[in-house]
């Protein structure tokens, strides 16, 4: 039990049972399993600091939900790490009905959402998963691991309602209202090569046609300000 604490604790991302098997190589799956629960009751019943997360397919150590607010003084947490309303808008709707292409997102929200895309890229939440098999072959794009970890999640079937999303929304810090996502946890932001790169593994196919939004063109400095004037 202590081994598998060790690891836990040294771990960045969530580990795991195949990663834990790997290590573990001479326990059974059942153990592991019984050694975790164990560890989690273990926490559970001296009401520590910190618990036996389920997430993004894999076990992770983290910090009670109730001692949010003390570490947020501690480390201090920057506008950065927060998404916008607009953001936190389009991420539903990738999450809810990916994969997706751009123009789909597009024709829900009624605006231009490009900025709003590549921010959610940079931030590793949301990542091109393939090309629409239709005229054009416009990019779709799903959600992503970091997406799962940072709101906490094990996996899609647990995505919030639709109405918990929108109480996410009317909040000023979604932080704060899914406290068991960890910003630090996440990934470093992608930079604009790895984006790029991203986007040309898919360029031996057609590029990308998507019909115009209903409202005109903003170009990414203008979705960035609106971004910021929505917090």
């Amino acid at each position: 039990k202590s081994a598998l604490e060790a690891l836990l604790f040294v771990s960045g991302n969530p580990l795991s049972m195949d990663k834990l098997k790997g290590i573990f190589d001479e326990a059974t799956v059942d153990q592991i399993d019984m050694q975790l629960a164990v560890l989690r009751q273990d926490y559970d019943d001296r009401g520590a600091g910190i618990m036996l997360a389920e997430v993004a397919g894999g076990y992770q150590l983290a910090t009670r939900p109730e001692h949010f607010g003390w570490i947020r003084k501690f480390k201090a947490v920057k506008v950065s790490t927060r998404l916008s309303k607009p953001a936190l808008e389009t991420l539903a709707i990738v999450a809810y009905k990916q994969p997706i292409t751009r123009s789909e997102v597009e024709a829900v929200r009624g605006v231009n959402i490009g900025g709003i895309m590549r921010t959610l890229m940079e931030r590793r939440l949301v990542k091109i998963v393939g090309k629409k098999d239709v005229p054009g072959k416009p990019m779709m794009y799903g959600t992503t691991q970091d997406f799962l970890q940072y709101f906490g999640l094990k996996d899609l079937s647990s995505l919030p309602t639709l109405k918990e999303f929108q109480e996410l929304e009317a909040g000023e810090d979604v932080m704060e209202e899914v406290p068991t996502g960890d910003a630090n946890a996440v990934a470093a932001p992608a930079s604009e090569a790895e984006i790029l790169e991203e986007e040309a593994a898919y360029a031996d196919l057609a590029p990308e046609e998507e019909t115009p939004s209903a409202e005109p063109t903003e170009t990414a400095a203008t979705a960035a300000t609106r971004e910021s004037q929505a917090e």
